[in-house]
């Protein structure tokens, strides 16, 4: 197994953190975005196979290799190495460059939009525009894509403004995401309307817990089903000032005919693989689910109910947090699991993790809560509810020397609880 976590030793000082690490680490093991093109993607002469569907190269003049979002450059290095001088053009939108040979890849900001993300987003609309039915598009979706995919200038204006009135609602991703459809020209099925008539293959690969594959990036590629009355009634909803511009996406059938969206990964394929990893450990089993968005110490009191001796329980999702005081670099995981240090027995090991290993601005992918954390925090004399307070969990953890380090990883599925009870 490849190594995720870089500071597994250092971690690993009891049975139990060993064995939750081992666990985690098959989790990330079951996304690896490289394996999961590998596995998926198959070319042999002029016939491409993905996941099942076969197209022949033949039929096409051009192939154009897109992609944007936090597990996009990882997908399509594979994806070159794959059909190499087999692609005519392509660009890609992500936090970080792979040494990517036939497409060109440009660095966005994220979770903000900006500026250079309208600018790169307009030279993607320019390369796809005047496309024929002679071409073909493959494009990597992949969350994060929301923010890198921002077209017009009016989206990215409204859109930052948005974010920071969402954070303080407590809504979830797909409320978001409905919004953010209808400030754009590419989001909703946007980006299919500008590819047509050309055939587009759209790789999803899904942040949105749940499986909701259409809302990853907002759904570019899947026809909207909302409307601005939805979006109008979700600022109502959390009383958010109705001070934007919205617009339809589009709602034509034949700007869809061609398009083959193809789900490759999911947070539930992180599930199945830790599943797997906590049986060989002899462990039982508890699986809460995929889709957690309540508040944390929900979401913490379910694992704890849920937990018998020698179990591991898992689940995954995007707990709700409210950013009430500005400051810190705290993200969903490290947050979570100071929940859960406030709550968990002697007898549990309880942690967070983000699959793209960078929980917001924090160095860490998430951190580790037990008996040992709170011993070294009362040693330190650190108030956890002092860095709750303050927004800075990430300087808390970082002190107790419990953050999980994994950098980058390339992939990205939500974020993945777990719970083992010794």
């Amino acid at each position: 197994m490849k190594n995720y976590i870089k500071n597994f030793d250092e971690l690993a000082v009891t049975k139990e953190r060993t064995d939750l690490l081992e666990i985690i680490e098959s989790g990330y093991e079951a996304i690896d975005t490289v394996e999961i093109i590998n596995k998926n993607i198959i070319f042999n002469d002029k016939t491409l196979t993905v996941k099942g569907q076969t197209f022949n190269l033949d039929d096409f003049e051009n192939i154009y290799l897109l992609g944007f979002g936090k597990a996009s450059s990882v997908a399509i290095l594979a994806v070159e190495n794959i059909l190499k001088d087999k692609i005519t053009n392509g660009m890609v939108m992500d936090k970080v460059a792979r040494g990517c040979k036939y497409v060109k890849e440009y660095i966005c900001s994220h979770p903000l939009p900006s500026l250079e993300n309208v600018a790169v987003s307009k030279s993607l609309m320019q390369m796809v525009e005047n496309l024929t039915d002679k071409d073909l598009v493959i494009t990597i979706v992949s969350g994060g894509g929301s923010a890198m995919l921002c077209y017009p200038e009016s989206e990215y204006e409204q859109g930052v403004v948005l974010y920071s009135e969402f954070l303080k609602s407590g809504g979830n991703i797909i409320e978001l995401n409905t919004l953010r459809r209808h400030l754009s020209m590419l989001k909703g099925g946007g980006l299919a309307k500008i590819i047509y008539p050309a055939t587009l293959i759209a790789l999803i690969f899904c942040d949105v817990p749940g499986d909701h594959f259409e809302d990853v990036a907002s759904g570019s590629t899947y026809k909207d089903k909302t409307t601005i009355k939805d979006a109008e009634a979700l600022l109502e909803k959390y009383n958010i000032a109705n001070t934007f511009t919205f617009n339809e996406t589009p709602k034509d059938d034949k700007y869809f005919e061609k398009v083959y969206n193809i789900p490759l990964v999911t947070n539930t394929n992180a599930l199945v693989g830790m599943e797997k990893k906590i049986r060989e450990l002899g462990y039982d089993v508890h699986n809460v689910g995929s889709q957690l968005y309540q508040d944390p110490t929900i979401i913490v009191d379910l694992f704890l109910s849920e937990a018998t001796p020698h179990s591991v329980v898992i689940g995954a999702g995007e707990p709700s947090v409210i950013v009430k005081k500005k400051g810190g670099k705290t993200g969903r995981s490290e947050h979570f699991t100071m929940m859960a240090l406030l709550k968990v027995t002697p007898d549990d090991t309880m942690s967070s993790f983000a699959s793209d290993g960078i929980d917001n601005l924090s160095k860490s992918a998430g951190a580790i809560a037990d008996l040992i954390t709170k011993e070294k925090a009362a040693a330190k004399n650190l108030s956890l509810e002092k860095y709750i307070e303050d927004n800075e969990v990430d300087q808390f953890f970082e002190q107790t020397k419990d953050q999980i380090i994994t950098g980058d990883t390339g992939s990205n599925v939500s974020d993945v609880m777990i719970l083992l009870r010794k």
